[in-house]
């Protein structure tokens, strides 16, 4: 297939037989400079130093240092922050080993986003504009933009709340909405000013997240032989439905959707010749163990969080916070209602209680973190949704005008919210917002394991039988625990009429998701399920140039 879609035509034969090789999809030859969307974020490329003699050089890895810790701030937005409070303040440690085995398998699932990246010199994007057929590509581009909508709302309002609880309720949450936008604009364009500083400044906020965090993690000084429990301890004593329903929630807010599309974006910043499969090799090795860096960070600054909640908050009622804040001469008393009921906290919550029981530093250090957090993860989430943008539709508009609308589709519905939503009643919104993107996941897990097993795309470096079969079953459990997020949220509606909404519109995804599964399984090698050879099998080449690269 030349243009590089499914083609519907029986497979080619030689001697008049049917050739069934299990590629089925076309190779892809990368894009031509000329050919090259105008991109935001690859103005200048790194340069790597050559270093022939050592098998391990800090040199080469500085070089490919920043795409990982960008991607690793999806780890660290107001969603999963709000997630980790939950559930310290609700499970106390038991959950930590959750936390530790959801970042292990991002980890996992980025490794396979960076080789797409790095091997083929597109962003899966582009490569699922390229394979998949016109109908399941749009569809596949509307699901993708739901969830950088639905990620996106939280992170605005995560900083719109921070702002909130600096300015002691001045800022209301519109005004907070409205500097976030204004401000994420300026500092998207600090790329003008090269790479390296771009992704200082994100390193910068990382920082600041990791001090104002770890700040509250030394004040509440957590017991440490339960931290180091709760982590390597896989079991949940005298856990319910609620502690269960925190563990997925775990899972949701820690595997994002639309980072599988950013980050293998991200790794196109660097100089590698794809030609040569050394460097190719090189650049997988070191884009994995910054990954790896990266993403232990982000998880040392989740555990800060839920073990502050787990250690200060786990098991506290409404009427002990009432007290504390009332001592405290807390302005917030009226958030905690006079009765037993077990705590429920979000991140304006948490704020407020640890102002109450460890004083006003703590609040604003909190809400520090908290703006970190979500000015750093709006920056990323734009850059997704310019990557999504222009790789599923080949926009060629100018940088301004893209960055323009990607902000604009995702601010209207968070104004929105802002105006006619309290500060104080937002919890209900993020529970949807993370059943929304919940749903979206198979929409990057899918393609992503579909695309780096095929030979025809990446040749050497496809997927092995153990990465096919533990990818497989990997994603399988996560989409199947983010669904089982879904059911429940659902069944507490109780509403007849959105059941049969739900009930309607799960006909319509649950297909969807077959066809991308179908798709799947047959790059994975099951080749009887390629009906009448749907899926034309053309030459593997990657890399015209190098013809040992050929497979």
């Amino acid at each position: 297939s030349s243009n590089g879609k499914i083609s519907n035509c029986c497979p080619p034969q030689q001697n008049g037989v049917a050739q069934t090789s299990p590629t089925h999809y076309s190779s892809i030859t990368p894009p031509a400079p000329e050919e090259e969307p105008i991109s935001t974020y690859f103005e200048e490329k790194i340069p790597v130093p050559e270093d022939v003699t050592q098998v391990f050089s800090f040199r080469k890895l500085w070089a490919f240092t920043g795409p990982g810790f960008l991607m690793s701030i999806a780890y660290l937005d107001p969603g999963n922050i709000e997630s980790d409070l939950q559930s310290g303040a609700k499970a106390g440690f038991k959950l930590l080993w959750v936390l530790l085995g959801a970042t292990i398998i991002g980890l996992l699932l980025q490794r396979l986003a960076a080789r797409l990246g790095v091997v083929t010199g597109m962003h899966l994007a582009e490569v699922c504009n390229r394979q998949y057929p016109t109908v399941p590509r749009i569809i596949l581009w509307l699901m993708v933009e739901l969830a950088i909508i639905g990620s996106d709302m939280q992170e605005v309002i995560g900083c719109a709340i921070a702002f909130n609880l600096l300015s002691v309720g001045r800022i209301p949450l519109w005004a907070g909405v409205l500097i976030t936008i204004i401000d994420t604009f300026v500092f998207l364009f600090l790329d003008k000013y090269g790479l390296r500083k771009l992704e200082a400044f994100f390193g910068f906020l990382i920082t600041i997240m990791a001090l104002s965090f770890g700040y509250e993690y030394v004040r509440v000084a957590p017991n440490q032989g339960e931290v180091l429990k709760g982590m390597f301890v896989p079991y949940c004593e005298g856990c319910g439905p609620v502690q269960l329903e925190q563990a997925v929630g775990i899972v949701g807010a820690v595997i994002m959707p639309h980072n599988i599309y950013l980050h293998s974006a991200l790794v196109k910043s660097r100089q590698v010749d794809r030609a040569s499969k050394k460097e190719v090799k090189e650049a997988n090795k070191y884009y994995f163990i910054e990954s790896s860096i990266a993403l232990f960070i982000s998880f040392l600054i989740n555990v800060f969080v839920v073990a502050v909640f787990a250690e200060a908050f786990y098991d506290k009622t409404n009427m002990e916070v009432n007290q504390q804040c009332n001592e405290t001469g807390s302005p917030h008393t009226d958030l905690f209602p006079l009765n037993n009921e077990t705590l429920q906290v979000d991140i304006y919550k948490g704020g407020v209680v640890l102002g109450c029981f460890f004083g006003p530093a703590a609040l604003y250090i909190w809400a520090i973190g908290i703006l970190a957090a979500g000015q750093s993860s709006t920056m990323t989430g734009t850059y997704s949704g310019q990557f999504v943008m222009e790789g599923f539709l080949n926009l060629r508009w100018s940088r301004f005008a893209r960055v323009l609308l990607t902000r604009s589709i995702a601010i209207f519905p968070t104004l929105l919210v802002a105006i006619f939503q309290d500060v104080q009643h937002l919890t209900g919104m993020n529970d949807f917002l993370n059943v929304l993107q919940s749903m979206q996941l198979p929409f990057a897990l899918i393609p992503i394991l579909t695309f780096t097993s095929l030979t025809s795309i990446m040749n050497d470096f496809a997927n092995g039988l153990v990465w096919k079969i533990g990818g497989g079953v990997t994603i399988l459990l996560v989409c199947a625990i983010n669904m089982y997020f879904v059911v429940v949220y659902v069944t507490a509606l109780n509403s007849v009429l959105l059941y049969v909404l739900s009930a309607l519109l799960s006909v319509a995804y649950l297909c969807f998701i077959g066809y991308l599964v179908w798709q799947c399984l047959i790059a994975l090698g099951v080749s009887c399920l390629d009906v009448c050879g749907r899926v034309r099998n053309p030459p593997t080449v990657l890399i015209e140039e190098e013809p040992e690269f050929d497979s």
